[in-house]
């Protein structure tokens, strides 16, 4: 009976051990229906960096490209500029009558008095600083700080590689490519190009590009030819051309006047 009973036992045993070491269909479906996600972050790991590596490639392209232009700028006048272009597409939105007068002209058949109204006007220290005026930046900087600013810190050179490739919208990544550009710019081009684009290119009204266009439209009189109080009145109407006439412009032309005659012009 003892036997018998041990017997018993002892043929229990393997049975429960077997149940145990082998688990049931259920649970082996299971375990192959669950989700491989240590498969999946690899390849998503692997795509984002194929694309952070293209984009990476592409923006450093198209600087390069911008960096060629700004080299062939040197010898070859601008057909066109981005704020041309981006007034063009404005127009054709909008379904607005646009004329463009654009004409450039070289350095030596603008009025001096232009030139150095200009410079007063947009940045006094074009000719001491290398593409950026870091103090009026640092006025700038203390003038937003206080919430009371009234001037902006941008250089010419700023201006005319805004001009050029970004037209007049404001970003970081814009200010970011163009802090990048403008010592290439400057190395480039020097001083006297940069301001004979600079004035041929900049907006003076609706459709109204560089100082001949602006002379004649504004003054019926060849850029070459306008005078010192005229001259005065176009460089005040820069920070907004599109809101400014220089008939308009007692006030800030005066001030203009007043800072070629502190610099000795």
């Amino acid at each position: 009976m003892g036997g018998t009973h041990a017997k018993g036992l002892h043929s229990a045993f393997p049975r429960t051990i077997s149940n145990k070491q082998q688990p049931s269909p259920g649970y082996i479906l299971r375990i192959d229906c669950m989700p491989n996600t240590h498969s999946k972050t690899p390849l998503r790991t692997g795509l984002l960096r194929s694309f952070v590596r293209w984009l990476a490639i592409g923006v450093v392209l198209l600087w390069s490209l911008v960096a060629l232009a700004l080299l062939a700028a040197r010898w070859i006048d601008p057909p066109s500029t981005a704020v041309h272009i981006q007034r063009h597409l404005q127009a054709w939105i909008h379904h607005t009558p646009y004329h463009e007068r654009y004409k450039f002209i070289p350095l030596s058949q603008i009025s001096p008095d232009l030139q150095h109204a200009v410079v007063a006007a947009e940045d006094a220290r074009f000719y001491q600083h290398h593409g950026f005026d870091w103090h009026e930046i640092q006025i700038a900087a203390e003038d937003d700080l206080e919430g009371d600013r009234t001037r902006g810190a941008s250089t010419i050179t700023q201006q005319l590689v805004k001009n050029l490739f970004f037209g007049t919208g404001r970003s970081i990544l814009r200010k970011g490519v163009e802090f990048t550009l403008v010592p290439v710019a400057e190395f480039v081009l020097g001083k006297r190009r940069i301001l004979e684009i600079y004035l041929n290119v900049v907006e003076w009204g609706p459709g109204i590009y560089g100082a001949e266009s602006a002379c004649r439209y504004y003054y019926g009189t060849a850029a070459r030819k306008v005078g010192r109080e005229q001259a005065a009145r176009l460089a005040a109407i820069l920070p907004a051309p599109l809101k400014r006439r220089p008939e308009r412009m007692d006030r800030y032309s005066a001030l203009v006047l007043e800072r070629m005659r502190h610099v000795g012009w």
